[in-house]
């Protein structure tokens, strides 16, 4: 299920740092002039084990302070239709705003939970001035200090609260594959592509996770889940922030997801909307897949192809192994390819290596390449397996997993991608004491 938490709220309050916080990152730009978050912002948190995605919606507002106003409530529709949970954030310092209350009129319209935060509570006097927000009417009012830090733990217990155990997940046994892409890549007309050799095979299966599309594909051998992220819906009441929108429902569709079929436009290359797309899909541990369309209208001789997946390559590291398929969907150029490769990544994520196996070929590199001594101390690794898991993760047992460092972690990354065919799928390595 796509556990996705959003930030709404107007300009000035603080929600660009209470997601900094939240995602323990300093992605988002923080300022004391309103408006100041202009680029699109969307990152994994963890709390008690259970992992989300945290959406800033500051970053998704553009232009004057007249447009700000209506972007903010066309924000505040979409998170109600496509997030998890709300966090409606306000500034008590200021009190309630006129904006404030409209938000507030939206939110209580939604079954969704909403949760009131009441940022800049920096010491004890402030916490008697939030009880005013109680006048929204929309339960209890958390009071955090998103740059100090204090009050988001209760918060945090609070959302995750309404996540699933990953255990307690339903499982389906089918592989679930995402198209997804900024629009205009040709996300459509692959899918299109995909399904109109005979649609009488191709049946709809109402989507578990609210309203995510799955479409039950069962072509040529291959059987899967497609979710459908290419039909934007039209929103009643929305004037749509379509980029917003966009993300929102790609998110959701890769959180859902197994393997992530990244499409870009030959035309454009790689931007950073996708970059981002293509780390939180590495985040999250999907298979991933870059389908370059449109290769057909690009002027090219035998270097062009080498040269842009190079490129391609270039922004995405450091992790690289990941396949790519240039096509054109117009002239059906590669499309099956998308779909057979797309299966193959679904069984790398999937597979289980031997123990026996493992330990046969990686104890034997290990030996001939061992961990650098640190202030003379030898690391001597011992023993290797795969840990159970949704995404193939190696434990390696030594006496002294403190001292190895992070290029070696990523040799032996390296090298049980040499040998056992990860491509297209994120691992982990944990070194652990034996």
């Amino acid at each position: 299920m796509a556990n996705i938490v959003a930030i709404v709220g107007r300009p000035n309050v603080g929600k660009s740092t209470l997601f900094n916080r939240l995602t323990e990152s300093r992605k988002a730009i923080v300022d004391d002039f309103s408006g100041v978050t202009r680029d699109r912002h969307y990152e994994v948190a963890d709390w008690i084990g259970k992992k989300f995605t945290v959406i800033d919606t500051g970053g998704f507002v553009h232009g004057s302070d007249d447009v700000f106003e209506e972007a903010i409530r066309d924000q505040v529709h979409i998170a109600i239709e496509e997030a998890s949970v709300i966090i409606f954030m306000v500034d008590v310092t200021t009190g309630i705003t006129d904006l404030d209350d409209e938000i507030a009129d939206l939110l209580r319209r939604t079954s969704k939970p909403v949760y009131v935060v009441a940022n800049k509570v920096d010491h004890a006097k402030l916490h008697h001035d939030s009880a005013e927000f109680y006048a929204f009417g929309l339960g209890e009012i958390y009071n955090v200090s998103s740059a100090t830090g204090s009050g988001t733990g209760e918060l945090l217990d609070a959302v995750v609260s309404n996540f699933p155990d990953e255990e307690e997940e339903e499982e389906n046994q089918l592989p679930k594959v995402a198209i997804v892409g900024r629009p205009n890549v040709g996300k459509s007309s692959m899918t299109n592509a995909l399904l109109g050799v005979d649609r009488n095979i191709v049946t709809d299966i109402a989507g578990t996770t609210r309203d995510s599309i799955r479409i039950h594909y069962n072509q040529f051998g291959h059987e899967f889940l497609m979710i459908d992220t290419a039909g934007l819906r039209r929103k009643s009441k929305v004037s749509e922030d379509i980029e917003f929108y966009s993300v929102m429902r790609t998110i959701k569709a890769l959180e859902d997801s197994d393997v992530v079929v990244l499409m870009l436009d030959a035309n454009d290359g790689i931007e950073g909307q996708d970059i981002n797309i293509f780390h939180l899909a590495e985040k999250n541990k999907k298979g991933i897949l870059i389908v370059v369309n449109k290769w057909d209208t690009i002027e090219k001789d035998n270097k062009t192809m080498k040269e842009f997946e190079d490129r391609i390559k270039e922004k995405i590291a450091p992790f690289t192994d990941v396949p790519i398929i240039f096509t054109s969907v117009t002239e059906k150029q590669r499309i099956f390819r998308v779909v057979e490769k797309a299966m193959e990544i679904f069984q790398n994520k999937t597979k289980k290596i031997p123990t026996s196996k493992l330990n046969e070929v990686m104890l034997e590199i290990i030996e001939n390449y061992p961990p650098p001594s640190i202030k003379g101390k030898y690391i001597k690794i011992k023993y290797a397996t795969q840990l159970p898991g949704r995404s193939p993760m190696f434990a390696f047992f030594c006496n002294l997993p403190q001292y190895i460092k992070e290029p070696y972690r990523r040799f032996v990354e390296n090298k049980l991608r040499e040998n056992f065919d990860f491509n297209g799928v994120p691992i982990q390595v944990f070194f652990r004491q034996k």
